[in-house]
């Protein structure tokens, strides 16, 4: 009697192990999901406005901007750093000089960034060197066609899926002693220039 009643208990516990396994087997599995990274190489377009004094970015001695640019982000924690190429069509902005005016047609510059991440949110500065194309207006008889000078700047840029994100960036260029020749001789300024820009990045 006590051994057939043993054996029906034994049973009974390994059926309810059995249950207890197969419903834990059954259950949903909750795996977080990774982190974003932006980490990696990208290539992407900007538009905005290229002016020469503050406040007002769209007086009518400005020129709208755009250009391309590439770079490659490395992220450790909420820290990302990079570096970026870029090139930019300035659309004639124009600064006063000795005698006249002269006008920015072209930008290249060669930036290093760095920024903190909020998940798929990144607030960054750059800072490196510009050269800006120069050209005569008026009443100015000879420019310097190039130069050489210095850009700080900050944005915020946003990620999307498929790789894509859109960015916000202001930058600041000093381009020291640009050369120009008037009829009041021969004169060295320091040209000061701002460029606010929208852009888009593909991410690899």
């Amino acid at each position: 009697m006590f051994f057939r009643t043993g054996i029906l208990i034994g049973a009974a516990g390994l059926a309810v192990c059995s249950g207890a396994a197969t419903a834990a087997d059954l259950s949903p599995t909750y795996n977080e999901p990774p982190a974003f990274q932006w980490s990696g190489a990208y290539v992407g377009v900007h538009g905005g406005t290229a002016f020469t004094k503050m406040p007002n970015p769209f007086a009518d001695r400005n020129g709208w901007s755009g250009g391309v640019q590439a770079g490659y982000n490395i992220q450790t924690g909420p820290a990302v750093f990079g570096a970026e190429l870029e090139g930019s069509y300035l659309g004639s902005a124009r600064h006063d000089v000795q005698g006249g005016n002269i006008k920015e047609k072209w930008r290249a510059a060669a930036k290093a960034k760095a920024g903190l991440s909020f998940d798929q949110t990144l607030i960054f500065g750059t800072a490196g060197v510009a050269v800006t194309t120069f050209k005569k207006g008026d009443g100015v008889t000879d420019t310097d066609s190039r130069k050489l000078g210095y850009l700080v700047g900050a944005g915020v840029e946003q990620a999307f899926a498929g790789g894509l994100s859109a960015k916000v960036e202001y930058d600041y260029i000093r381009t020291p002693n640009v050369e120009t020749r008037s009829a009041f001789g021969t004169a060295k300024t320091d040209i000061g220039s701002h460029e606010l820009k929208a852009g888009i990045n593909y991410r690899f």
